[in-house]
């Protein structure tokens, strides 16, 4: 008996440790894979078009993972009034995620029928995307990781996390969902 139990406990410290090896590595093909460059990401509209980061040089870029039945969706309206407000050098884009409690099921022209028709958003969204595991999306490896930010690591917790750039492609800082758009941090930073 106590030969089976020391089997067992060395058959999961095994499968522990390929686990976290497994992790690493994937988190380092992610890194290999993404560039240091700000401006060289890209990402897909809503509507299928190819947006490179680099035609917003100039202006503070304000990401958000947004979803559409989530306790912080009705953030969508200080969203556009934030836009609306500093649209002169501010960018904001949505990333719809389905990765929370599967609070954005919807297609993207769901999504943004619904956007639209109940918040009058007018600032860009992305495609469905990742933002954390296996398959984040580029642009949030490089929010989330100090490596290529140079700044600060990150994971996004929940829907409607928020990470400010600055006019020059440099991280600037990470609001959790909480942090309401026109709460005045965020528009603090925004000079």
């Amino acid at each position: 008996m106590k030969a089976l139990v020391i089997s067992i406990i060395i058959l999961v410290a095994v499968i522990v440790i390929f686990g976290f090896k497994n992790a690493a590595k994937r988190k380092n093909m992610l890194l290999e894979s993404t560039p240091k460059d700000f401006y060289s990401l890209d990402y897909n509209s809503i509507d299928g078009k190819v947006v490179s980061l680099s035609g917003y040089k100039g202006k503070y870029i304000l990401f958000v993972n947004v979803a559409s039945k989530c306790g912080f969706t009705p953030q969508y309206e200080t969203l556009e009034k934030l836009y609306d407000k500093h649209k002169d050098k501010l960018v904001i884009i949505g990333f719809p995620c389905n990765q929370f409690l599967g609070q954005e099921p919807g297609s993207e022209e769901q999504i943004a029928e619904f956007c639209s028709k109940n918040y009058g958003v007018s600032f860009p969204l992305s495609s469905k995307i990742e933002v954390k595991g296996k398959e984040q999306h580029p642009i949030y490896t490089w929010l989330t990781s100090k490596a290529l930010n140079g700044k600060e690591d990150n994971t996004v917790s929940w829907n409607f996390n928020k990470f400010l750039i600055s006019p020059t492609g440099e991280w600037l800082a990470y609001f959790g969902s909480k942090t309401e758009p026109l709460g005045g941090e965020i528009e603090a930073l925004i000079k």
